[in-house]
């Protein structure tokens, strides 16, 4: 709106008097200033046309570089980021950081988060797990999973959980329509086949920790072959136990078990108690064969030498020989006893039946 200097009946602060200017002094000249500063400011406006083609270029260069800045996003630590060029995802998983893709629509950006343990139960159901229901067909249906055929021919009723994560992010949203379940069905199957390779007893006792491992291992390696993109943690048995149809026989088969294996424990500490006496009782028999094996042996080599020796020095000298024999003869009959030897008067001047020993016995007192 101008307004007329000339016209005072036009101004919207009345009669050109000082008193009704709001600037204070200055009167009409300030008025005429003020007119001509709102003037220019409207004719420099007046210059930039909006429809103007240098103007719609700048617009459009402007929008674009904004367009693009909404390119670039942000990977958490615990993140994975997966790229989609116009809605295919183009194979490439992005790490932690500051990444650029192509903004939308022509690119999209998927952050994951890779770090969170995901957990599957087979054989059983908590009130955390997704379809958990306390209905007969969800009951029946855990009690399929669980039943396996074991080595030995027997029913064991197996729960076990398994814990993973997302190792890669594309493979593991694209490569698998359904990663929860395919997990779950892989996991039994291989559970399956390792149960069955193994006794039932074998799995009660100390076959756990076994058993455990080789699932998890050969878990991972099938998930690997479909390109799954699941990192598997840990496969735990929460329990293995024959089928409760069957529990009462099975307890029973297990006392029978644990009597037989206390039996055998008893007979062997017998055996181990009474085997090593009778081992030392021959053993000590032999050697006292063997001494005196030895010692007769000796002695008869001995008196077979002397025998020798002596028909030696017989053919040499047989009339020395024969008188020394003979007095060793004597000697070894006569000493050692008391004895009285009459001569070849044929003992006269002896009283018969008189005690001779005695009464030799009494001089020699």
């Amino acid at each position: 709106m101008n307004w007329n200097k000339n016209n005072n009946d036009n101004n919207p602060w009345g009669s050109g008097g000082n008193n009704n200017n709001p600037w204070g002094g200055g009167g009409s000249n300030n008025i005429m200033d003020f007119e001509e500063s709102i003037k220019k400011a409207r004719d420099r406006f007046g210059k930039f046309k909006i429809g103007g083609p240098r103007n719609i270029s700048i617009l459009i260069f402007v929008a674009l570089l904004l367009w693009l800045a909404t390119g670039f996003y942000r990977v958490e630590p615990d993140e994975q980021g997966v790229e989609l060029l116009f809605g295919k995802w183009n194979n490439q998983t992005t790490q932690p950081g500051l990444h650029y893709f192509f903004p939308t629509p022509i690119g999209q950006t998927i952050t994951p988060k890779v770090e969170v343990i995901r957990k599957i139960n087979i054989g059983f159901r908590s009130a955390g797990d997704i379809g958990f229901s306390s209905n007969t067909n969800a009951e029946r249906k855990v009690i399929e999973e669980s039943l396996m055929l074991t080595g030995d021919q027997n029913i064991a009723d197996v729960a076990f959980t398994v814990l993973y994560r997302i190792k890669d992010a594309g493979n593991f949203l694209f490569k698998l329509r359904n990663p929860e379940l395919t997990v779950k069905d892989m996991a039994e199957s291989v559970v399956r086949e390792v149960v069955g390779q193994r006794d039932l007893q074998f799995l009660l006792t100390e076959g756990r920790q076994e058993v455990e491992q080789v699932v998890r291992n050969g878990l991972q390696d099938v998930l690997d072959s479909y390109e799954s993109g699941v990192l598997i943690q840990s496969v735990q048995l929460q329990s293995v136990e024959p089928p409760a149809q069957v529990i009462d026989a099975f307890d029973e088969v297990q006392r029978a078990r644990q009597d037989k294996e206390r039996l055998v424990n008893e007979a062997n500490s017998y055996l181990n108690r009474i085997v090593p006496n009778a081992r030392g009782e021959a053993a000590k028999l032999v050697e006292g064969a063997r001494a005196y094996k030895e010692q007769v042996v000796k002695q008869a080599e001995g008196v077979a030498q002397n025998f020798v020796d002596v028909y030696n020095s017989y053919k040499d000298n047989k009339e020395v020989t024969r008188r020394r024999i003979y007095l060793e003869t004597l000697r070894e009959v006569l000493e050692g006893e008391n004895k009285i030897i009459l001569d070849d008067a044929g003992g006269q001047g002896v009283v018969p039946y008189l005690p001779l020993n005695e009464l030799k016995k009494g001089s020699n007192n």
